[in-house]
């Protein structure tokens, strides 16, 4: 194997497109090999009536529009965990005993390492702890990652028929602080409460600013918006497929790149001090 290999672990479909479309995109197209898992089948998410023609069911539906945006970005593997997707913190659906949010850690963790261990990423990239905008199956996924990211190399964590591997750096994905402010004082601007946005009035965007974590790395994705907004458009079932977001234009002249959270290795000082999360990486 000498290929650069980066691994998302991350929740719902749609996850992927909406928070790391530009860097899947620059990474593929720059040839590296990069794989997702997908937690859950997204069982939960607000669809309307219309949208489920021809589906059986939302998970299916969703699935669907997960494998449109996969064929979009180009990713070499995906992996499905079919847990039932929790719902918001809170919610009756979030005591389910099938949602991934009601699993049990060690299990989640186990099948993490099988997939690092097979995969052989040298890069992981999974939410911060507060899971991006606080959902549980966020949390669920990034704690069950990070333990992983330990055990897989470990020598005495036993999966079947795989040797240890460890992977050499581990990631936290980030929001946009500057788009997050500038959302908020629009928000203000209008009067309408930051803490009771979304169609179901559940998302808390001062609880968002408030948790997220010190950038160190910023990656350049102003060239693949238009990969990263096809890999949008795959999920029209959930906000529209992102369509109702600003201009393509103004977003790459206000973000033009993305920024992570390095947490392995942990950096001495919290600012920025990469542009790849491949740098100082050794491709085996």
């Amino acid at each position: 194997m000498t290929s650069r290999r980066l691994l998302l672990s991350l929740a719902h479909p749609d996850d992927e497109s909406f928070g790391s479309g530009g860097v899947i995109a620059r990474y593929v197209a720059t040839g590296a090999e990069v794989s997702l898992i997908c937690a859950t089948n997204g069982d939960v998410g607000t669809v309307t009536p219309d949208m489920l023609n021809g589906y059986k069911s939302v998970s299916e539906l969703r699935l669907a529009e997960l494998a449109c945006a996969s064929a979009k970005l180009g990713f070499k593997e995906v992996v499905t965990f079919g847990y039932r997707d929790s719902g918001m913190m809170g919610s009756e659906t979030s005591r389910h005993p099938d949602c991934l949010w009601q699993a049990p850690q060690a299990a989640v963790t186990r099948r993490v390492v099988e997939v690092i261990r097979d995969i052989k990423p040298q890069i992981v990239l999974t939410f911060n702890r507060y899971g991006g905008y606080g959902h549980p199956d966020h949390i669920a996924i990034q704690r069950a990652t990070v333990d992983a990211f330990k055990l897989a190399g470990d020598l005495t964590y036993e999966t079947a028929g795989q040797q240890p591997y460890q992977p050499q750096k581990l990631y936290y994905t980030r929001i946009p602080t500057l788009m997050m402010r500038l959302g908020l004082w629009l928000l203000r601007l209008r009067g309408e409460d930051p803490r009771q946005l979304g169609k179901n009035k559940d998302i808390d965007l001062i609880e968002i600013l408030d948790h997220i974590e010190p950038a160190h790395t910023r990656v350049n994705i102003r060239d693949y918006y238009d990969a990263w907004q096809e890999a949008n458009a795959c999920h029209a079932s959930q906000l529209g497929g992102g369509t109702n977001q600003m201009p393509l234009w103004i977003r790459r002249r206000l973000s033009g790149a993305q920024s992570f959270t390095r947490v392995y290795p942990e950096p001495r000082y919290n600012k920025i001090d990469e542009d790849d999360l491949f740098q100082n990486v050794q491709v085996d």
